[in-house]
């Protein structure tokens, strides 16, 4: 069975499986790059390419992306995380995921002023093109050598899509900035909810304590400058990899978003702002 860690870009998906990977696949807490890609990431080309479908057909992918869960599933009976960007939902006729092959999923959110400025960064955009990425309902997160092309869709469109699973009790929501300001509190109400669903946490604190203090955002910053991190993009003009932990808690909209743009997502995304507590009335 599967536990999702689903979420928009740039939302914090990669700190929450840093952490989680830290915890369930190191002896002794300690974050380290080659555990994180222990939580890789659906739909890869690998999962499908065994399956004999195209991964240049975008519709066949879309249509076998419960087949390659199945085939997931039959070759380890263990629960396992994958990381997504997908919303859930239909395409080609084809749900993304279904109650067969999905344990559970926690979905993180990010204050979308301070998405919009790590995606203009990671993909290369400016703050306009970001903004207005995220009011896209037609965004595709489009194919790559490892990575096979998934519906995207809007910010708010991406974030409720999810909210389905809640009537099943196969929804946890997480805040990133909870995940900054009050990570021991967060890490427990995680591994509540995994053993609400099924997977049974032994919680050592000594370990968790360490998790903590490996995952701090300048502790993995600085181990990005001695190690390559494979996750983090090309720039195209100087052919160099990009930080991908690039501002993290400094990343504050307050200073770094321009007020057109603030009033622009202020505006369009006002009801899920309000109701994550982002905006006040």
């Amino acid at each position: 069975m599967i536990i999702w860690l689903a979420s928009y870009p740039k939302s914090g998906n990669t700190l929450l499986r840093s952490i989680l990977s830290a915890y369930f696949y190191s002896e002794d807490g300690d974050f380290k790059f080659d555990n994180l890609y222990k939580i890789s990431q659906f739909p890869a080309t690998d999962h499908f390419m065994r399956l004999g479908v195209d991964v240049n057909k975008e519709d066949e992918v879309f249509k076998n992306f419960i087949n390659a869960q199945n085939s997931i599933n039959e070759d380890s009976k263990k629960v396992k995380f994958f990381k997504t960007h997908s919303s859930l939902c239909k395409m080609h006729g084809c749900n993304f995921t279904d109650l067969k092959n999905t344990l559970g999923a926690i979905y993180i959110v990010r204050d979308p002023r301070n998405v919009v400025t790590s995606f203009a960064h990671h993909y290369n955009m400016t703050i306009d093109q970001s903004t207005d990425a995220l009011f896209d309902e037609k965004k595709f997160m489009h194919k790559t050598d490892k990575l096979c092309s998934v519906f995207l869709g809007s910010w708010s469109f991406n974030y409720n899509s999810w909210k389905v699973l809640e009537n099943k009790n196969k929804y946890l929501l997480i805040k990133y900035e909870d995940l900054i300001n009050k990570k021991k509190t967060t890490l427990l109400k995680i591994f509540k909810y995994l053993d609400k669903i099924g997977l049974k946490v032994n919680i050592d604190m000594t370990k968790l304590n360490k998790v903590i203090k490996s995952t701090e955002f300048e502790k993995m910053q600085n181990l990005e400058k001695k190690e390559i991190f494979y996750e983090s993009v090309v720039d195209e003009k100087t052919g160099s990899r990009k930080a991908f932990f690039n501002l993290g808690p400094k990343n504050d909209w307050r200073r770094n978003l321009d007020n057109n743009n603030r009033e622009k997502i202020e505006t369009n995304l006002k009801n899920e702002m309000l109701e994550l507590g982002y905006l006040k009335l």
